[in-house]
């Protein structure tokens, strides 16, 4: 009886580790139908599913973007929506023994999975903007300038970690806006974060349709007002009234 119970052990513990991954990417969406799909594509043309799983963490799209995701072969969630309660939920339902947070406009390099099962505790990625115009390639400079001597990334970046270091941070604030710079701030107290070494591919559709200017300003504005102690929600209000996601 006793063998036999072993043996069942052995079986269920091999299953578990068996069900497990290297990596999950999580994407969080809300009305995200003009990229997801794109996005989810090329992903699945490039992965290997028995190392790398996604989730798409949906926070109330009326769009297509559900109908979409659920033609790809990737867990998906629904919550309320907010990018931090979002992605909270989703790497609930995580196997990877990295959590990968891909926004849906965004497009890893050919090297990510290397880069990030060779790093300690947390990174990101250096940015590169999809648009063409001059002024996109001093955004990403000064972007990846900042990361790199802050230690404080965005979620343009494509935020990674280790699924221990991420439940010893216990995720994301939840807060409306800014997630992303305070989960970074708390994460770098503990650890310092590994920079890739090739750009992450993100949509320069804020810059596009609000005008470069105006949303370089805005963005550092916010970030100043949120290091002043602007509350979040505030933030959000204004940020969203003139935005899109």
């Amino acid at each position: 009886m006793a063998v036999r119970q072993a043996r069942v052990a052995a079986v269920g513990a091999r299953l578990v580790e068996a069900s497990k991954k290297s990596v999950s990417i999580i994407i969080p969406t809300l009305n995200e139908a003009a990229h997801l799909n794109q996005t989810l594509e090329t992903l699945f043309k490039n992965i290997d599913q028995s190392k790398v799983e996604i989730i798409v963490a949906d926070g109330g799209s009326h769009d297509s973007t559900i109908a979409i995701a659920e033609t790809f072969p990737c867990q998906i969630t629904s919550s309320e929506s907010g990018r931090a309660r979002q992605m909270n939920q989703a790497q609930l339902l995580a196997n990877g023994q990295w959590l990968l947070f891909l926004h849906a406009d965004s497009g890893l390099p050919g090297n990510w999975l290397t880069e990030i099962e060779g790093t300690r505790a947390w990174g990101f990625f250096p940015v590169k903007l999809s648009g063409r115009h001059w002024f996109f390639r001093i955004i990403e400079f000064a972007m990846c300038r900042r990361s790199a001597i802050t230690h404080i990334a965005t979620g343009d970046q494509g935020l990674f970690f280790k699924k221990s270091f991420f439940d010893q941070l216990t995720g994301f604030p939840n807060i409306p806006i800014m997630e992303d710079i305070a989960i970074s701030k708390e994460a770098r107290r503990l650890s310092k974060p590994e920079i890739a070494s090739m750009p992450i591919m993100t949509s320069s559709r804020r810059w596009d349709k609000n005008g470069i200017g105006k949303t370089v300003l805005l963005m550092w504005w916010m970030r100043l007002a949120y290091w002043l102690g602007t509350n979040p929600e505030r933030l959000h209000r204004l940020y969203y009234s003139d935005h899109c996601r």
